[in-house]
């Protein structure tokens, strides 16, 4: 790199670094929703494309200037919008490397420095979570691709049992996969399915905490033959239940179906000796998604995909080409044989960085800790008059309504409105509902105070 393109980019640096600074400083203070809107920010950027360029300290200063008022607060303690967490200072430092260092990490032998550090990520959350030692993981785009990839290895696997090549034939002419889902699944499931040109699960009954109810199961099962999958959940969006495994997969497994865990946030219950019981017989599933950056609270752009079986797993993402260096092991096989991505960032470094940060005490303690304030949240927000809490909180989802949607919604509303918290409204049960999803690293029980406080005052506004 010639020494002025150097000199740039360090001074861009220098600018990002101070900004980030006096962002994080000021996160616990500021309003938690953006103060302006997209046109604003798109007139602050500057909307025409300049003749000529800026020097890129100038670009970045004119960045922070003009999207900083347009930030949500997502990485504040007091966030509990959708499932989204902040991110751990490791993490953050470990992201900022990926980039800078610029490393394409797809094949082992290339790219050792980032793939030996995704590697050992990948050993530490298999063990962590108590899943096969033997099972292949692969660092994906989020929670979504991480279903994707393993519903591929599913349905390419299923029909290969069924005598169908997917590889070599396509989808034409298979046998039809049932796919069968609980009632209350996440939407990114049934996306998956469309880009794996699967069509509509079979929705089976659930419980009014959202639970697959394994007799459903059962008669579903019992109703057909031929390649099946069979999607069980870690944590529902608003209930946070979690299936019943056990009986789920061994009714599922008596069929022959493969067993994919959608578990985005909810896997994560497996790691605390505490929870652990939520995730009871998961191990024995076929596969599992979750997403780094909800629970473990790593950055976007971290999911995670495990598949026991590796030769499935290779089947389905493997990629050939001449020029391309093969390095598969005994026991690894080359990242671009498992995710569906060529070329790639390092993105399983910052959860590297993140669990060698906490070490597995502090991984547990985590967990505890969100679990934890979810429960004194809802404590809290139970004593308010007129406040129902919905569900039974297991892990880390409080549902909360009043006695009608709109003063629901109004609430919701005067919450946001206020900036001191942030909870999203929904739709559970035929209810209008206000999510608070406990899903970042700092919340404690500081900033359970802090929350409950704002609702008190939205609550006497409406």
């Amino acid at each position: 790199m010639p020494d002025e393109a150097k000199r740039a980019s360090v001074a861009a640096l220098e600018v990002a670094t101070r900004a980030a600074e006096r962002y994080l400083e000021g996160l616990d203070e500021r309003s938690i929703p953006a103060s302006i809107g997209i046109d604003e920010v798109k007139d602050a950027l500057g909307r025409d494309l300049p003749e000529h360029g800026e020097p890129p300290a100038e670009v970045i200063e004119r960045l922070v200037r003009g999207s900083e008022p347009g930030l949500i607060a997502i990485p504040n303690p007091r966030f509990f919008g959708w499932v989204m967490g902040g991110t751990q200072p490791a993490a953050i430092a470990a992201d900022w490397l990926v980039s800078a260092w610029d490393q394409n990490t797809g094949m082992r032998d290339i790219t050792p420095g980032t793939v030996g550090a995704e590697e050992l990520a990948a050993a530490w959350i298999i063990d962590l979570l108590g899943l096969p030692a033997q099972a292949e993981v692969a660092f994906v785009t989020g929670g979504m691709m991480a279903n994707f990839t393993c519903l591929t290895a599913a349905r390419d696997e299923v029909l290969r049992r069924a005598g169908h090549n997917v590889a070599e034939k396509g989808l034409a002419g298979c046998p039809p996969v049932r796919v069968l889902v609980g009632a209350e699944r996440h939407d990114t499931v049934d996306k998956s399915l469309r880009l794996l040109g699967l069509g509509a699960a079979v929705a089976v009954d659930a419980d009014d905490q959202g639970r697959i109810r394994v007799d459903a199961l059962e008669r579903e099962l019992a109703r057909g033959e031929g390649p099946t999958i069979v999607a069980l959940q870690a944590g529902n969006v608003h209930s946070g239940a979690f299936d019943p495994f056990d009986a789920a997969i061994d009714a599922a497994h008596a069929a022959g179906a493969w067993v994919h865990i959608d578990g985005a946030f909810g896997l994560w219950a497996a790691a605390s000796p505490r929870l652990r019981g939520l995730t009871r017989a998961i191990e024995r599933a076929d596969s599992w998604a979750t997403d780094a950056h909800k629970t473990l609270s790593v950055p976007y752009d971290c999911g995670v995909a495990i598949v026991a079986d590796r030769a499935a797993m290779r089947a389905a993402m493997g990629v050939s080409g001449a020029y391309l260096s093969v390095t598969d092991s005994e026991e690894h096989l080359d990242p671009y044989h498992r995710t569906p991505e060529l070329s790639r960032r390092a993105r399983g470094v910052p959860t590297w960085a993140a669990l060698r940060a906490m070490g597995r005490s502090g991984t547990i303690a985590l967990v505890d800790r969100l679990a934890g304030s979810a429960s004194a949240l809802a404590t809290g927000l139970a004593g308010m008059p007129g406040v129902e809490v919905l569900n039974d909180v297991v892990f880390t989802q409080v549902c909360i309504a009043l006695e009608d949607d709109d003063r629901t919604a109004a609430l919701g509303e005067a919450l946001r409105a206020g900036g001191e918290a942030f909870a999203s409204s929904s739709r559970w049960r035929d209810r209008g509902v206000l999510r608070f999803s406990v899903s970042n690293w700092g919340t404690d029980q500081v900033a359970v105070d802090r929350t409950l406080a704002a609702v008190r005052r939205a609550l006497s506004s409406i």
